[in-house]
């Protein structure tokens, strides 16, 4: 199991000794949720913050748009350092489009659904995608409970996956805890995304090094 600390949970006052903290804990990507305030109902912030922690870590940056027109960003994102890109299906932007923009910048395109999106939205492009990213909350803010429910997704989405034979990433993001990962592990889930259950703890070494014990 990878994990992915999501960077929303952090002391933003120190973002840059959060991201190297995280680094040193063993983090394996720095998850950078982007919200417009539009798409989801939270403001959080953009391409130039996340240009200026890139030199912070060589880790992956994971970049999450939840934003309403993600393709009209794709290109100050990539300039931003970003590895991956996940936007969402249910965004304004052009699908097929906006990954095309993605992979054309070198970086690996990923699709995200929310909680009330069926995983079948995202089977027409699994071959052009490196991650799916599903929602295990209700995305804008962090905090919330894991929808436990949303493992049957993930179960379709790997299925349709190794039935076509691709090499696809599955994500979840929302709610892991100690409590939360070993469910998520045992549908099938390959990067779990966690908040406060790595940000909280003072050592966070120790919290990433449970995470990942409990999944064995």
């Amino acid at each position: 199991m990878q994990i992915a600390p999501s960077l929303l949970s952090c002391d933003f006052s120190k973002f840059g000794a959060e991201i190297e903290r995280m680094d040193k804990a063993g983090a394996d990507m720095m998850h950078l949720d982007v919200m417009d305030a539009h798409f989801v109902p939270n403001l959080t912030f953009g391409a130039p913050v996340i240009k200026m922690l890139r030199k912070y870590t060589s880790k992956p940056f994971d970049v999450h748009l939840m934003i309403s027109n993600p393709l009209k960003y794709i290109d100050d994102f990539c300039d931003a350092g970003a590895d991956i890109i996940s936007f969402h299906t249910e965004s304004d932007s052009n699908i097929e489009e906006t990954i095309k923009k993605i992979e054309s910048r070198g970086v690996k395109p990923a699709l995200a659904i929310k909680p009330n999106t069926k995983a079948q939205d995202v089977f027409p492009y699994l071959d052009k995608l490196y991650m799916v990213l599903v929602m295990t909350v209700e995305p804008g803010f962090g905090g919330q409970s894991f929808m436990a429910d949303m493992m049957s997704k993930v179960k379709a989405i790997k299925e349709e996956a190794k039935r076509r034979g691709l090499d696809l990433l599955i994500q979840v993001d929302g709610g892991i805890a100690k409590e939360t990962i070993k469910t998520a592990a045992d549908a099938g889930v390959d990067i779990c995304v966690a908040g406060t259950a790595v940000f909280k703890p003072e050592d966070a070494k120790e919290a990433i090094d449970e995470l990942k014990a409990l999944c064995e």
